[in-house]
């Protein structure tokens, strides 16, 4: 993967005047409208309902930026949305994404703070994944001239969230010990990160076999994702550990609870236990909610134990928290800047290659972040299962319904 240099002034204004040509390009003939791609999820459901189609390019209001778009982060939290698998789904159809990078290309009135030309990551309400957004300022944040598009991408929600769960949530310090599950994923290694910020972590991580020799290095113990880990981190740690971040939910609810050491503290933040397959399974969330263990209160004043919970986007977009998270932000551009972390990429990806990067994440092939890459063009043989919007591509959606057994015949299986 080719690495993107630092954007110099000149190269930027002629960035957007090259892209401003081709917007030009697909002026619709109804108004002088702009138009830009996007990935687009039709409704809820299979790898089948995203395509890559023209949408009118959004303008910025007052307190906006707009933002031509480099690069897009994909979370597990991204496929959960694809199935419709979390509370109070939006209307479909819609563009998916909540994190994306670029280049500021206009500003809103009374929009400070932020010049045209200026390198940004951004958090989205959704539309992330396209070739233009605007979001309040708020949510926008300069970059570092050596920091590329695509790390950047993949900075801002996994690096934000983890260091809100250890120094904000569970108060890390020297000396203490963390378990964190999918170690190998873009959470898990900002989270090994910042515990290497502080002097004597001991961070247990549960991953795939195949991932161990890639990031033995940043976690200190690593276990098999598909073995019961709690009697091996017991033998390590017979007391347990300081903190538990948990993004599986289900039964490792209960395990987690009874690994916490007294005045240890469990996060959860996220629940990919409850996804088996590539549509949503009602069976699956009855398992998933009937395995975790109903906390009882007292239990935790008995035990000095405390249980968490952590939604990023929900601080930011419904708890009006952004003033804390630009201070977070802050710290870890400092940290960045002193070589102290650094977000792994695992592979960039082409906005018409949206289903076979997630297929690898659903898959757990991924070791560190994937990302889209707009300006990247789709390799001939991805290209071939086209997500470009059109009277066929209708037609073809009919069909896989049509024949939705043989198409799982032939895809390669999900997480097992």
């Amino acid at each position: 993967m080719a690495k993107e240099g630092v954007e110099k002034a000149e190269e930027t204004e002629h960035m957007i005047e090259k892209d401003g040509g081709k917007d030009q390009e697909s002026v619709l003939t109804a108004g002088d409208t702009k138009e830009m791609r996007a990935v687009v999820l039709a409704g809820f459901g299979g790898l089948n309902k995203l395509r890559v189609t023209k949408k009118v390019m959004p303008e910025p209001l007052e307190g906006e930026v707009k933002i031509r778009v480099k690069a897009c982060g994909l979370n597990f939290l991204d496929l959960m949305v694809r199935q419709g698998n979390i509370d109070n789904p939006p209307k479909t159809p819609l563009v998916p994404g909540f994190e994306c990078s670029g280049i500021v290309e206009a500003l809103g009135e009374n929009t400070k703070g932020f010049e045209i030309g200026d390198r940004v990551m951004a958090f989205v309400n959704y539309n992330a994944w396209a070739e233009v957004v605007c979001t309040p300022l708020e949510f926008v944040y300069k970059i570092p001239d050596d920091m590329t598009f695509p790390e950047a991408a993949a900075f801002s929600m996994n690096f934000v969230a983890a260091y809100m769960m250890l120094f904000e949530v569970a108060n890390l310090r020297e000396g203490m010990s963390v378990l964190v599950h999918s170690a190998g994923g873009g959470m898990g290694q900002a989270v090994a990160q910042l515990c290497s910020t502080v002097p004597n972590v001991t961070v247990f991580g549960t991953a795939s076999p195949f991932k161990h020799e890639a990031i033995k290095d940043s976690v200190t113990h690593l276990f098999d994702r598909n073995i019961d880990y709690v009697p091996e981190v017991k033998k390590i740690s017979p007391e347990g550990v300081d903190i538990v971040l948990d993004c599986l939910c289900g039964e490792n609810t209960g395990k987690g609870l009874g690994l916490l050491k007294p005045l240890g503290t469990y996060i959860l933040y996220g629940s990919s236990n409850m996804v088996t397959g590539e549509t949503k399974s009602f069976f699956s969330l009855a398992k998933s909610w009937w395995q975790v263990e109903k906390v009882n209160p007292i239990k935790l004043y008995d035990e000095n134990k405390v249980i968490a919970g952590f939604s990023l986007l929900n601080l930011l977009f419904k708890q009006g928290r952004s003033s804390l998270v630009k201070i977070v932000v802050d710290k870890l551009i400092s940290l960045y800047n002193a070589r102290k972390i650094k977000p792994l990429v695992d592979s960039l990806w082409a906005l018409e290659e949206v289903k076979e990067a997630m297929q690898r994440i659903h898959d757990r092939g991924n070791i560190g972040k994937l990302i889209l890459d707009v300006e990247k063009s789709p390799t001939p043989l991805m290209a071939n299962d086209s997500t470009e919007t059109s009277e066929a591509g209708e037609e073809e959606e009919e069909e896989e319904e049509d024949h939705e057994g043989d198409t799982d015949k032939e895809r390669m299986p999900f997480i097992q």
